[in-house]
């Protein structure tokens, strides 16, 4: 590693290499194509960052092209190049859909570097003559589990021929496909696979928990965590239009601790929830799969299954969000006991051990309460108790307490007529 990367390393308190960092390292630094496969959080942007930056002189034009699946992680990647490529003098570009293409070829003509770019975008330059990766010596396309489908795979390799044949490759990802066990039918570069999986040894103790929570309740759940103090999670969804029913659900209980992030909304939206995510002025980020995937962080403390997966490499991306980098994580899965079982079933194989958890006195336990109360609250009454949370948090009260999974049963006051001619009287039932 040359001095400068040594440096910054130590400064930002790097001790050792991760295992997928090791693994290909020396290989890319030679010029080779890898495929590297590594948990979610394991250092996989720095793993090729650091080998194919020190490669570049900054009068080389642009010499290293990344492709991301989503505009957020386009970002996310660019700034870690940006990071270190400005150590020794390179520029780096983000070219992602969404944004002014005008302004984009503009800054093209600085002839930069590195280039990180969603597919779209970047074959649209190509497309108008705007770009062109006759200098460029490597290629990585990030997530490619999900950037190589049968869809997609016709225009990535048309793309990499638009690239001489020298320019080396590098495929990383979390999870493999059955396209990337065959990795080397698509391509002519010979590429080389190192899986670190079970080798691993950057993930943190990560505790996966089946809640039981009817399909109906599961609204108030989330207003539940809320309770928890410093909780905050990611809450993955199926379909966009639960999403944006519970996202209503909470704006109508004056809830300002909650987000979307969809690839429905405008750039400016997106980065917006983001910052205010990792800031923590928002708890609960509302996401779907594709929205999310890749997105990076920091210390998060929980992912919340609201729709439960329907394979296992969903499972692996969205539970890979938390639990990065040695620290602790908690995964939530929401659903009723066929569900639940069903879950199980299908990560049976993947190595990980699910578990009842309860919500008991504002928190999370492994332990049923003794006092279980069903989810057979009135509805209104739910309403009722919601609203009276919400009001206290906006009012800078402390919330209000509630002691059962989803519903407390309060006194319930009932007036009844009195036989006595004119009067009544009120009788609190136990």
């Amino acid at each position: 590693m040359i001095t400068e990367f040594e440096e910054h390393a130590k400064a930002l308190g790097y001790k050792d290499f991760t295992a997928i960092q090791r693994a290909v390292y020396q290989p890319l630094a030679e010029g080779k194509s890898v495929l590297g496969l590594a948990p979610t959080g394991s250092g996989k942007t720095v793993a090729f960052a650091l080998p194919l930056l020190e490669k570049i002189k900054s009068e080389d034009g642009l010499s290293l092209l990344v492709l991301e699946p989503s505009a957020e992680l386009a970002m996310q990647t660019q700034r870690v190049l940006l990071e270190w490529g400005q150590l020794i003098g390179l520029s780096v570009e983000g070219m992602i859909g969404g944004v002014n293409i005008k302004r984009q070829i503009d800054r093209l003509k600085s002839h930069p570097n590195v280039i990180v770019g969603t597919t779209g975008r970047i074959t649209n330059l190509i497309d108008l003559g705007k770009l062109k990766l006759d200098s460029v010596q490597s290629i990585v396309i990030d997530e490619a589990d999900n950037l190589l489908s049968e869809e997609t795979l016709p225009e990535i390799r048309a793309l990499v021929d638009s690239a001489p044949e020298s320019a080396s490759l590098g495929f990383f990802s979390a999870t493999k496909s059955d396209l990337l066990s065959h990795i080397n039918r698509w391509f002519v570069q010979d590429i080389l696979t190192f899986d670190v999986t079970k080798i691993d040894d950057t993930q943190g103790n990560v505790k996966h928990g089946l809640l039981e929570v009817s399909n109906h309740k599961k609204e108030l759940m989330l207003l539940r965590f809320l309770h928890m103090k410093d909780f905050k999670a990611l809450v993955f969804f199926d379909q966009m239009n639960t999403l944006q029913k519970v996202s209503g659900f909470l704006i109508h209980h004056h809830i300002r601790e909650a987000a979307k992030l969809t690839s429905e909304q405008r750039q400016t939206s997106r980065q917006t929830a983001l910052k205010d995510f990792r800031k923590g002025k928002v708890r609960l980020l509302l996401t779907t799969d594709v929205a999310a995937r890749g997105i990076d962080i920091p210390k998060l403390p929980a992912v919340i299954n609201f729709d439960l997966p329907k394979d296992p490499r969903t499972y692996v991306h969205r539970v890979g969000r938390t639990g990065r980098m040695h620290q602790d994580g908690l995964v939530i899965n929401m659903g009723d006991d066929h569900d639940l079982r069903n879950l199980k079933q299908l990560v049976r194989g993947d190595g990980y051990e699910l578990t009842k958890i309860y919500f008991d006195e504002n928190q999370l336990s492994d332990t049923r309460p003794s006092h279980p109360v069903e989810t057979g609250d009135s509805e209104a009454k739910q309403k009722k108790n919601v609203k009276k949370s919400s009001d206290d948090r906006t009012n800078g009260r402390k919330p209000v307490s509630h002691k059962s999974p989803v519903g407390h049963h309060e006194g319930k006051r009932k007036h009844k007529h009195s036989k006595r001619k004119g009067m009544h009287y009120k009788r609190t039932q136990k």
